[in-house]
Formats: C-alpha cells, sequence, structure tokens
C-alpha cells in the first residue's frame, strides 16, 4: 500500500487497501464526485465518437470509479487519467491523481514523468480545441492559453503532494524522535530508581556497620568491667567502685555516639534530582553521615588505654611519622583496630595483644594481633553475631584497600588491613 499523507490524524481501523475507515470515505465520496463528473463528461464524448449516450455515460462512470484505487495503484491512476484527456473528461481524476503520486512513496523520477505526460497531453488537447473554437484568436493567444490551462491543471497538484509528502514524512521523523526521547526517559527514570535504591542499600549497611562497631565495643568493655565489679565487689569496694564508675562512663560514651549518629541521619538534606522524571535521591544516601563526624586515628590512644583499663594486656607500636589523612580513611582504621579489640575481649579473655600502625608512602597500615588465651580468665559470655569480620572486609575493600585475617601459627589470631590514603584526600 502506498500512503498519500493527505489526510492528517488516521482514526478508526483499516478498511480494504485504506489505513483507516475515514481514507475510505474519503476516497469513496472524491470517486462518486469523479464518476458523475465523467458520466456527464461522457454524454459529449458519446455524440462525438458517434455511440450511444449510455455508453458514453457507462464509460465516464467507470473511468471516473478508478478514483477510488489512488492510494491502492497511484500510477495507475494518472495513467488512466491522461489516457482520457483526448476525451475531454477526468479533470478532477486527473488532479487528485497527480497530487497523490506526488505525496505518495512513488520515486521522484516517475512523479515527474507523469507530471510531464500529463501537461504535454493537457496541452495538446487544449491547443487543438482552442484552434478550432477560438477562430478569431491568433496562434499566440491560442498557445498560451493551452500553456496556462495545462500548468493550471497539472503543476498546482505535483506541488501541493510534494508539500504534503514532505510534512507527512517531517511528522513521522519527529514522532519516532518524541517516542524514542520518551523510552530514553523511561530507561533513565529506571536506572536513577536502580541507583537510589542502591544508595540506599549501602547506607544501610554502613550504617549498620557503624552501629555495630559502636555498640558491640562499648558494650563489650561495659560487661567486662561489670564481670569485673561483680568479682571485686565484696572483697574491694574501692575497686569496685572504680569498675563501676568505668562502666557508667562507657554507657554514656556508647549514648553520646549514638545520639551523634541518629542526629546525622535526622538532619535534612537537600535533594538532587538526577533529570526530569527520574527519581530523587537525597545527599544523605550518597555520601551518608559525614565522616567528618567520626573518630580518628589520633583517637587509636585512648581507644587501647580502655582496653587496658578493662583488664587486656595491650601493647600498642607506631611506625613511621604520623601524618593526617582523608576522614574516611582516618575512621575506617579506626573502626578495623575498634572492631579487632572487641573481638579480642570476646573471644581471647586474658591474652597478650599487639596493636601496630604504620605510616608507609601512599598507604597506612594496621594489625592487631593476640597470642593464645592463658585460660585463667573467665571468657566474658558475650554474644557475637559474625559480623565483625565482614563489615572489616567490606570497610577496607569499599576503600580500594586490602583486609587479611586468621588464625597465627601460636594459637592466637592476627587482623590486617592496609589502606591507600588518597582516598578522599
Amino acid at each position: 500500500m502506498t500512503g498519500t499523507g493527505d489526510v492528517e490524524g488516521r482514526a478508526g481501523p483499516p478498511v480494504w487497501w485504506w489505513g483507516s475507515r475515514r481514507d475510505a470515505v474519503v476516497d469513496v465520496a472524491l470517486g462518486v464526485a469523479s464518476a458523475v463528473e465523467c458520466g456527464w463528461e461522457g454524454i459529449g464524448f458519446a455524440a462525438e465518437a458517434g455511440v450511444p449516450a449510455w455508453a458514453g455515460v457507462l464509460f465516464g462512470v467507470a473511468v471516473g470509479a478508478v478514483l477510488l484505487l489512488r492510494r491502492r495503484w497511484p500510477v495507475a491512476v494518472v495513467l488512466v487519467g491522461i489516457g482520457v484527456t483526448p476525451a475531454v473528461m477526468g479533470f478532477l481524476l486527473g488532479v487528485v491523481g497527480l497530487y497523490t503520486v506526488a505525496s505518495s512513496e512513488v520515486p521522484r523520477r516517475i512523479t515527474a514523468t507523469l507530471t510531464s505526460m500529463a501537461l504535454a497531453a493537457t496541452f495538446a488537447v487544449m491547443y487543438l480545441r482552442s484552434s478550432g473554437d477560438v477562430e478569431e484568436a491568433g496562434p499566440t493567444v491560442v498557445l498560451m492559453l493551452s500553456v496556462f490551462v495545462a500548468v493550471a491543471l497539472t503543476v498546482p497538484p505535483v506541488l501541493l503532494g510534494l508539500y504534503m509528502g514532505a510534512r507527512r514524512r517531517l511528522m513521522e521523523s519527529l514522532q519516532e524522535r518524541a517516542d524514542s526521547l520518551e523510552r530514553e526517559l523511561s530507561l533513565l527514570a529506571d536506572r536513577a530508581e536502580e541507583r537510589a535504591e542502591w544508595a540506599r542499600t549501602e547506607e544501610r549497611t554502613r550504617i549498620a556497620r557503624e552501629m555495630h562497631d559502636v555498640v558491640a565495643h562499648r558494650v563489650s568493655l561495659m560487661v567486662v568491667h561489670a564481670a569485673a565489679l561483680e568479682a571485686v565487689a565484696a572483697k574491694d569496694p574501692a575497686r569496685a567502685a572504680k569498675n563501676a564508675a568505668l562502666v557508667g562512663d562507657m554507657g554514656r560514651q556508647a549514648l553520646t555516639e549514638l545520639r551523634e549518629m541518629l542526629g546525622v541521619l535526622r538532619r535534612e538534606e537537600p535533594v538532587v534530582r538526577a533529570a526530569p522524571m527520574a527519581a530523587a535521591v537525597p545527599v544523605a544516601l550518597v555520601g551518608g553521615p559525614g565522616f567528618e563526624d567520626g573518630p580518628s586515628l589520633g583517637e587509636l590512644e585512648a581507644l587501647v588505654g580502655q582496653s587496658r583499663v578493662a583488664g587486656m594486656a595491650v601493647e600498642m607500636v607506631v611506625h613511621g611519622e604520623v601524618a593526617a589523612y582523608a576522614a574516611e580513611v582516618e575512621q575506617t582504621a579506626y573502626r578495623v583496630v575498634q572492631e579487632a579489640l572487641t573481638n579480642c575481649h570476646k573471644h581471647a579473655p586474658g591474652a597478650r595483644v599487639v596493636v601496630r600502625l604504620a605510616h608507609r608512602e601512599g598507604e597506612v597500615a594496621m594489625q592487631v594481633e593476640n597470642g593464645p588465651c592463658d585460660g585463667e580468665v573467665p571468657e566474658p559470655g558475650l554474644p557475637s553475631g559474625g559480623n565483625g569480620l565482614v563489615g572489616m572486609r567490606e570497610r577496607v575493600l569499599g576503600l580500594g584497600g586490602v583486609f587479611v585475617s586468621g588464625p597465627t601459627d601460636a594459637g592466637g589470631f592476627r587482623v590486617s588491613a592496609v589502606l591507600p590514603v588518597g582516598v578522599g584526600g
């Protein structure tokens, strides 16, 4: 089927070779009008040809009805119009046929050929008939009149058809681009939602690690001090009072850190929109609670001191020149040492622990190693969820570092991590 593009806004289901019911109605109306015109003109043709009038009318109706096929076979319709030009009939057939050919996807060379044929046939018929009908007019007037009529009946419908065909193709191209843009925007919205969901998942994981590190370490120290308090309560009241004060301090510190973390989470953050139609992603989900508010390497001495006060034999060794690093690097290093010391309190009571911190060119390394338990100190009975090593590994690998943990040959356990200092700097 060849589209003509003369009817905008197609509607309804297709009917035979028509694209819609509206196209069928328009072509039927044009076909009826053309059949009536050609049937009327067939009377004169029959008189000139010496045939019965009814034969001329019947011939004209058949010729005019060919216009119904203009969308199916536009070239054939134009050829029929050219063929009946000597009979002086089918003006509507010729005009609409040329328009249809010009506006359809027929190759331009065929359109030009048919237009030239129609122009020549119309000119020849008009010139011959005008020469006999207008006896007083000179040949120049007859020639100019014939040219004018031929051009008027062929050129305007062809130009209009070319314009409508180009306009239709432009509208189809714009519609295709609009559909493509809508699909791209929908895809971008889906990707933005996926990124937002990924950011929320990452943030929940990070918050869970922070909560685990803060609560596990503080509560572990509180349990150790509480056990010591229970053991010396009756024998050494002064030491029991000291341990009770330490338990209170640990509890207050844990509550303070939790309040600070919850305060950061509740803080209102601006919203970043990736694109129109895309999901809004809070900045807090991307960066999370500020690393600047977290602990740093400078607080490791105090952290180790808390474990000493709790009765752990822990030594801290620092290699290299102390330097300041990015906030996330220092916080991650602190949390690794903190969680490793918590595990020592849980699983290696009474063991000797060594904390090593090495400042190197381009990286900072930390290691927490405990020896075997002496068996003299009872286990505090702290629960273990198995998330400590997992959280440490996630933290270190998230910054592009290296994390290794496992038992030692002496029967203890070692946790080692190396962080690149260029992260976030």
